[in-house]
This record gives C-alpha cells, sequence and structure tokens, in this order.
C-alpha cells in the first residue's frame, strides 16, 4: 500500500506508475489500489516511495511524502496492535506510518504530552497512539502531526488501517 498524505492523488499515481512501468502489469478496471500494491511488491517499498514522490514533484509540483508499505508489512501492523485491549473506538486510535525508525528522544517528548488518557507506543517504523478524548484537541496528536519526527509520515486511524489491509488481500 502507497500511504500518501492526501489520498485524492492515487488516481494520479496510478496513471504515472503505469506509464512508468509500461508492460510490466495489465491494469484492470477498478483496480488501481491492487495495481499500486503490485507494483510496490515488485520494485520494493523505498523504490516505490521515491518514484511517487518525484512523479508528484514532477508532474503537479508538489513535495508530498509516500511511504509504502507490502501486504505483509500492513498485516504485521494490524497483528502487533499494542492497544488491543484500550482502544475501543477505532477512529480515535492512529498509526503513524513513518519511512524510518524515530529517535527514541522524539517518542519521549510525544509521551511528554500525553493527556486525558493518551498512549503512545512506537514499534519499529510505526508509532501507534491512542486519543480516548479524541484528536481535535490533542497536544499528543498535534506534535504526531507535525515535522518534529524527523522522518516522513502519514497517519491513518484503525479503521482505515484495518480496511486498507482487507483490500490488499482481495
Amino acid at each position: 500500500m502507497v500511504l500518501l498524505g492526501r489520498e485524492p492523488l492515487l488516481p494520479f499515481l496510478v496513471r504515472a506508475l503505469n506509464l512508468v512501468h509500461t508492460g510490466e502489469i495489465t491494469r484492470r478496471p477498478g483496480s488501481d489500489r491492487d495495481l499500486v500494491h503490485r507494483l510496490a511488491t515488485r520494485r520494493g517499498p523505498e523504490a516505490t516511495a521515491t518514484a511517487c514522490e518525484k512523479l508528484i514533484a514532477a508532474e503537479l509540483g508538489l513535495e508530498i511524502p509516500a511511504v509504502v508499505r507490502t501486504r505483509d508489512e500492513l498485516a504485521e501492523v494490524v497483528r502487533r496492535n499494542p492497544f488491543a485491549g484500550v482502544a475501543d473506538d477505532p477512529k480515535r486510535y492512529q498509526v503513524s506510518f513513518l519511512d524510518g525508525e524515530p529517535d527514541p528522544k522524539v517518542i519521549e517528548k510525544l509521551s511528554a504530552t500525553a493527556a486525558d488518557g493518551e498512549r503512545i507506543e512506537a514499534i519499529g517504523r510505526e508509532i501507534y497512539a491512542w486519543h480516548p478524548a479524541g484528536i481535535a484537541r490533542s497536544k499528543m496528536w498535534a506534535a504526531l502531526a507535525g515535522k518534529g519526527l524527523g522522518v516522513k509520515a502519514t497517519a491513518r486511524n484503525w479503521t482505515t488501517v484495518t480496511t486498507l489491509l482487507e483490500m490488499a488481500e482481495e
């Protein structure tokens, strides 16, 4: 799965990647996410992320970070679920997908901003964050969404994470 900061870019990305890979994969109607997943699997996550960023910059003049996970990596993110017994509202449970492991000092700073029962846990290249009171006024969420992580990142709520995995398994 290619995770972009802006999902409306997916149709453009599919067209662009398909042009780059003409002849590699035949596109079926309605299979945009499947096509991107297969391209990412073939090229490798890091190379696909770089290609996506370059295509978006060249064609649209936008600098938007792309973070890529294979189906197996996404399945592992769901399997690990450190707040399975705690997070009871998937819309308030976020996973930030990073392009590298975060600095432990960054995680300490994020933890220090937690309030109202919020919890955070970094595992590998993901940061799981539980916001029981919501994200609207959360200082921890504001810090997670900012550029202070030191790595490229994009976040999705738990409903979206599990839906993306279901789509990748189809």
